[in-house]
């Protein structure tokens, strides 16, 4: 397998152990696949600076039924040939109490992933809410 296709394939595992965090609530494993100075404009317009203010926006309060889970699903990664770099985008879910629960909102995203110390982190991520 090319460099470049085992790149495609760490980060599209990354996302998915990603997901598997945050359908589990376990935040800290979720924050473990972002840089410190992660950035991510939310859904709506709102940003969040750093990895603590990222997580916090993850956390669940009041009725476990009544949250949001949400669920990324990446349609394409391209991987720099030139830089420890790659952006990936697709879609993006918010599932009522569960992931087998109902979309409440959804829409498109993008992720920028860098590489440091041979794993794959995301350095930005941008959500744009389409579906309500």
């Amino acid at each position: 397998m090319s460099s470049l296709l085992s790149d495609q394939l760490a980060i599209r595992t990354a996302r998915q152990a990603q997901n598997q965090a945050i359908a589990e609530n376990d935040l800290d494993r979720v924050a473990s696949f972002w840089t410190e100075d992660i950035t991510i404009r939310r859904a709506l317009g709102q940003t969040v600076e750093g990895q603590a203010a990222a997580r916090q926006a993850l956390q669940a309060v009041g009725d476990p039924q009544k949250q949001l889970v949400y669920q990324r699903h990446s349609t394409t990664v391209e991987v720099s040939e030139q830089w420890p770099l790659a952006f990936e985008e697709g879609s993006w879910a918010g599932h009522l109490g569960s992931t087998t629960g109902p979309v409440v909102i959804g829409g498109r995203c993008a992720a920028h992933w860098v590489k440091r110390d041979g794993q794959w982190l995301i350095r930005s991520e941008l959500f744009v809410a389409l579906t309500c």
